[in-house]
């Protein structure tokens, strides 16, 4: 439709009268469009009054809010689809939930919310009356009432979309192993023009309808954006044809501007479109194929209405409905501005309220009728709010532990450990069918291809030769997008199922903002009292910073902790195991926890393993502890300077440099402490593991200096100590942005974290202890040439100096 074409209804003209033949009776078809009329109201007066809802005063400058917060562009298209989405749950009782990728539509969920009902019984202070609808308006984007997206608020909410690009990547999570769930997901034109969005279309190859549900994206071209036109929505329908047919979809379109020809056409599609869905369904459960189950061709709608459709056409001469101008709101200034207050009143009187209200501001049972009942209303869905839906199994991980004779006397590659017991959830869970890996094509690469003695990769193509580990029923997703897998483990737990996102580490900040999203959501929901708390989001960052000294700097980035701890305490876990054992663990408690996103720091390579199985469950339990075998000073004396480490390569250094000091500098009272789960270092009372002050100084005694060697940047360190008292004298030690494609222990050395940085550290902070005057100075000069002979050694030879390469530590 061209903008500004059709005006909206006029406040006279009779319900339908335009009414043209379809699947919709003439009854059934004027009892949606005035459900849409409603929810349109609501939406509008959401935005803008904060009394006066139902015009029963003449509309005044004093019912208007005095910040018009919101977003109409896209709420009616969001109306028009729910109420169909609405007409045939009823009709063909289908379990059905509803991903809306526009999150600024959140007054249209929120409205349909309150019309279904669920509204008032999630919160009953907000009645189904006049003074509830009162309240429903005025709590819209005001102090300390309810945001302007899908938020954690809103019942049958998993997805707020304030953020732009993983709709349809939460909706596929959502319907894995949830066999007879369709995720209607809604995608706007804007958020179409993201990479993630791009990619996320994909996901019908991953799909098995043998055992998961359906997606049906709606991808809504409404036309613009904040400020001008959406690429999709300026293509011709023969392009948009071939972009989805290529993506591997059966597109079908509903487009226009009339609501009487519009509902007969969406009716029509959403028909077709849910009979060729169970369709699928059938044709891959009921038998009858050979082979495995091939991927069909899915179906999507288009569908094509303009912006801020049934809005005002035009305000202050200039076209409204249809343009970038209807994406927030329009007549903005009608609080102070006549001319505005009169264009919001004729056009909220344009929906007939008085039609569709009673006196006491309910909805007419007539038009009420038509949603569903029960938990088919899509704002209470159940997978909408699970829980979790069945708890995982998770075998005892010391049958897999490392026998460890002596602390560094045995070398293992942890993440291969990992995978002996990712291998056996999968096993334990087969039944339940609750546990995922999701994966950027790095399972083997990460060392956890154990995994595939269990389960192995999901595709929906036919194999060829020389493929491996690859079947249409397997449970771990891998393609080459970190987006898409950590979205898809995003829907998953957030309906209530397990998983882990394992990532190179420096590529896993490719989703730091997705990490920010979802913590917010797990914030947001810890102080709603009636959702549930959901299985953990268990992110494993392994071939990370300090063993990429063969891929070089490019893949040096060990930054997702410092987004990560800048989330709330109550939320996020960060944990840096040591070893193998510490590692399994640490894997054994993320796996069975919830509601919090935990980050899982391991490598790759063959590495000294330092704790028996025990040994590792008390280390993990504490968090913190001292390491007795690599300290010299006697525990509970006090030390002459803690030496502290955090991941796995920084321990080595550290226990390399603490061997060092013990045959060099015996008297120096040592103490010698292992961090794995970094948050126990903030104060208590800014994250819930962090140690009270008394604790604290425990460990590491006032004024006494404190030498780290820490797995990522040491501002990290920084920001967590920030309030304690008598941190003055703690040296940090990390990365800083030092590395290319060298030798292992050369990246620590560029980075000034090798054993022989650490050594130098704690020989001139306790000079004072020297035996003798000058004694530390010499060490100090002795471990300065060694760093030099290092540089000459590798560039010569290629490698690392004997010294490091078969350096074992002896108890």
């Amino acid at each position: 439709p061209t903008p500004g074409q059709r005006m909206a209804p006029d406040a006279s003209s009779p319900p339908m009268k335009n009414w043209i033949a379809g699947p919709l009776s003439a009854a059934r078809c004027a009892q949606m469009d005035a459900y849409f009329r409603a929810t349109n109201y609501l939406a509008a007066i959401q935005i803008y009054l904060r009394a006066n809802p139902l015009l029963t005063e003449e509309l005044a400058g004093a019912h208007i809010k005095d910040r018009l917060l919101g977003h109409w562009g896209t709420v009616p298209g969001l109306n028009f689809l729910y109420v169909h989405l609405n007409r045939i749950i009823k009709e063909w009782d289908l379990d059905m939930l509803l991903v809306c990728g526009p999150g600024h539509g959140g007054p249209a969920i929120v409205a349909q919310a309150y019309v279904e009902g669920v509204y008032t019984e999630t919160y009953p202070h907000i009645g189904r009356d006049l003074a509830g609808m009162t309240l429903l308006c005025k709590q819209f984007s005001w102090p300390r009432g309810i945001p302007s997206h899908v938020s954690p608020d809103c019942p049958g909410s998993i997805h707020e979309g304030g953020e732009l690009g993983y709709c349809l990547l939460h909706a596929f999570g959502a319907v894995l192993d949830n066999p007879t769930l369709i995720a209607c997901c809604v995608v706007g034109d804007g958020e179409a023009e993201t990479g993630p969005c791009a990619t996320s279309w994909h996901g019908t190859k991953f799909i098995n309808p043998a055992r998961d549900g359906a997606v049906l994206p709606v991808l809504h071209l409404n036309g613009a954006k904040i400020g001008g036109a959406t690429v999709l929505s300026r293509l011709p329908r023969r392009e948009l044809e071939a972009l989805f047919a290529g993506y591997g979809y059966e597109p079908r379109f509903v487009e226009g501007d009339d609501p009487s020809v519009l509902h007969q056409r969406m009716a029509a599609e959403l028909d077709a479109a849910c009979a060729r869905i169970q369709e699928i369904w059938r044709a891959a459960r009921e038998g009858g194929q050979e082979g495995p189950v091939e991927r069909p061709a899915w179906p999507m709608l288009v569908l094509r209405t303009p912006k801020g459709w049934t809005g005002p056409a035009t305000v202050d001469g200039q076209l409204v409905e249809g343009t970038f101008r209807s994406h927030q709101v329009p007549a903005a200034n009608c609080k102070k501005e006549a001319g505005h207050l009169a264009v919001l009143k004729e056009w909220l009187l344009s929906y007939r309220p008085r039609e569709l209200f009673d006196e006491e501001g309910q909805l007419r049972p007539e038009i009420a009728e038509l949603a569903p009942t029960g938990d088919r209303r899509m704002s209470a869905n159940p997978h909408t709010n699970p829980g979790v839906r069945a708890p995982l199994v998770v075998p005892d991980w010391r049958s897999l532990a490392v026998a460890v004779p002596s602390p560094g006397a045995v070398d293992a590659e942890c993440t291969r450990v990992l995978g002996n017991l990712l291998r056996d959830v999968f096993a334990a869970n087969e039944a339940q069918g609750n546990f995922r890996v999701f994966c950027p094509d790095e399972i083997t690469s990460n060392r956890l291809s154990a995994v595939f003695e269990a389960t192995s990769r999901v595709a929906m193509w036919p194999s060829r030769p020389g493929d491996a580990h690859t079947t249409t029923d397997g449970r771990v997703m891998e393609i080459l997008s970190e987006h898409s897998c950590e979205g898809w483990l995003e829907g998953y737990v957030l309906t209530g199922r397990h998983g882990m996102f394992a990532s190179y580490e420096a590529f896993a900040q490719l989703v730091d903002s997705m990490i920010n999203q979802h913590a917010k959501w797990l914030k947001a929901t810890l102080e709603i009292g009636w959702r549930k708390p959901v299985p953990s989001l268990n992110v494993l960052l392994t071939s990370h910073t300090w063993r990429q000294d063969h891929n070089g700097y490019s893949h040096q980035a060990p930054g997702f902790l410092d987004n990560l701890s800048t989330k709330k305490g109550s939320v996020v876990r960060a944990y840096l195991p040591p070893d193998a054992n510490t590692l399994l663990a640490v894997a054994a408690e993320c796996l069975t926890s919830e509601h919090r996103i935990n980050a899982i720091v391991a490598g790759k390579h063959p590495m000294p393993q330092w704790l028996g199985a025990e040994e590792a469950a008390r280390a993990v339990a504490e968090g913190l502890s001292e390491w007795p075998f690599a300290s010299t000073a006697p525990v509970g004396s006090a030390p002459a300077a803690v030496l502290a480490c955090c991941g796995d390569v920084p321990t080595l250094e550290a226990v390399a440099a603490a061997a060092f000091l013990k045959e060099r500098a015996p008297h120096v009272a040592l103490r010698f402490v292992n961090i794995i789960e970094l948050y126990r270092l903030a104060p208590a009372d800014r994250h819930p593991r962090g140690l009270d002050p008394a604790a604290f100084e425990a460990i590491f005694p006032p004024k006494t200096p404190v030498v780290m060697a820490f797995h990522g940047y040491p501002q990290v360190v920084g920001g967590l100590l920030h309030g304690r008292a008598g941190c003055e004298d703690w040296k940090v030690r990390g990365y800083i942005e030092e590395g290319s494609t060298t030798t292992p222990f050369d990246m620590t050395v560029v980075n000034e974290m090798s054993r022989w940085h650490l050594a130098i550290e704690v020989l001139e902070l306790t000079a004072a202890y020297e035996p003798s005057a000058g004694a530390h100075a010499e060490l100090v000069d002795e471990l300065r040439g060694k760093l030099a002979h290092h540089a000459q050694y590798i560039w010569d030879e290629g490698h690392d100096v004997p010294e490091v390469e078969n350096f074992r530590f002896k108890a």
